[in-house]
């Protein structure tokens, strides 16, 4: 009798040691894997700890591009030429390495554009007034993608573009092919900017963004 009631004892010891680390694991989701990773917080704890910042992380400009309308308007079909000029670029991301390139442009007078790659890049498409420079940085669409089109309107006058992230083990190769007031454009990505001019530009911009730099910073 001893013997089945020490068995049916340890059974139960056992079973409430697993129940136990269920409920510590379903714990462990709620608290702390839901906020980081999905940035679902029923309660709280990813607020307080900072956990739902992974999921969510503080974007000053995309929070301050998102405040704008009718700057970046995206379409499911390459869009007809705007006014100006028309140019092509073409460059190949090595695995892992990034490039940023930027357009001048004025205020209020739009760009028409399309860039496609050969496989999936992050970019980051975003622009620096002269007037503020990097410190008013504005970004209007972060995402990942292969390509991209659409009509593009400069909330103000300085270097507008993307940055590109090429995060496979591949090389790829991307496209740009952009119509409209752009000046000149510069290409961050080696040791130094590289000032691009573009045929047929007509007229200059003053300004420039002092101390800009690509914007990932260096990859390995």
């Amino acid at each position: 009798m001893t013997e089945m009631h020490t068995t049916a004892s340890s059974g139960r010891t056992k079973a409430l040691i697993a129940g136990g680390i269920v409920l510590a694991a379903a714990a462990a989701i709620v608290l702390f894997v839901l906020p980081a990773e999905f940035g679902i917080d029923p309660l709280g704890t990813g607020r307080a700890t900072g956990l739902d910042k992974i999921a969510e992380p503080d974007n000053p400009e995309l929070e301050r591009g998102m405040l704008r309308e009718d700057v970046l308007m995206l379409s499911e079909t390459p869009p007809q030429p705007a006014a100006g000029v028309t140019d092509s670029w073409e460059y190949e991301l090595a695995p892992y390495e990034s490039v940023e390139f930027k357009y001048t442009l004025p205020e209020g007078e739009p760009m028409t554009f399309r860039w496609e790659a050969t496989g999936t890049l992050n970019y980051d498409m975003h622009a620096h007034p002269f007037e503020g420079g990097t410190d008013l940085t504005e970004s209007y669409a972060i995402d990942e993608a292969q390509a991209m089109q659409g009509t593009y309107v400069p909330a103000f006058t300085g270097e507008h573009g993307w940055y590109w992230d090429n995060r496979s083990a591949n090389n790829v190769t991307l496209r740009l092919t952009a119509s409209g007031p752009m000046t000149s454009s510069t290409i961050y990505g080696g040791p130094a900017p590289q000032e691009r001019p573009l045929a047929g530009a007509t007229g200059r911009i003053d300004g420039n963004v002092e101390g800009h730099e690509l914007q990932g910073g260096e990859r390995p």
